[in-house]
């Protein structure tokens, strides 16, 4: 778990990593070993934005490469400015801005046979969930139970996101659970 004041410090980068991206259009580059040992250890993340309620950009990695404090602020501003489904963030939208972070665990692969099987194994609220095959991946954080409570759909819509059909099904189907530790502004 995270420190509380290692939280405030985390949630400062991610907003200072999107206030450099509207002044400069560049990523702010972090020195990871200026910060206290926790934010210096590699760990996976994602950087959610919303405004009014409404997504405004998700970017972030299933698994940790680079420092803590490094992987927020890249995500901050991929997540301002890089996600493909939303023009780049605007200084108007700035002060509407809701940051969330989510540290993730590392993945843990689910052994399921058949989708029924991989219901079960879910917990709703807890878990989050990777399904690949076939070159296609996709995720979903916990928070997105939130909006889908129930198993079948949650799985369906991640099917959808992952460009597969509704009801897809193969043998070489992998899901991986993992579980989150998230903090807002």
């Amino acid at each position: 778990m995270t420190t509380d004041a290692n939280r405030r410090v985390l949630i400062d980068v991610a907003k200072q990593a999107i206030r450099h991206g509207l002044e400069t259009g560049e990523p702010l580059r972090v020195d990871p070993t200026g910060y206290h040992d926790e934010l210096q250890v590699p760990a996976a993340t994602f950087v959610t934005l919303q405004t009014g309620g409404r997504l405004r950009g998700c970017i972030g990695h299933l698994g940790a490469h680079r420092p803590l404090v490094e992987d927020v602020a890249e995500n901050a501003f991929a997540a301002a400015f890089r996600d493909p489904r939303f023009p780049p963030l605007t200084e108007a939208e700035w002060p509407e801005l809701d940051l969330h972070i989510s540290v993730l665990t590392p993945p843990e692969r689910l052994e399921v046979r058949t989708e029924q099987e991989l219901l079960d194994a879910l917990k709703p609220g807890r878990d989050g969930l990777i399904i690949e095959d076939g070159g296609r991946r996709a995720t979903f954080l916990p928070s997105v139970w939130e909006s889908l409570p129930n198993k079948a759909e949650f799985l369906r819509h991640l099917k959808q996101k992952a460009g597969l059909a509704d009801d897809y099904w193969s043998p070489t189907m992998a899901a991986f659970r993992y579980e989150t530790e998230s903090f807002e502004d």
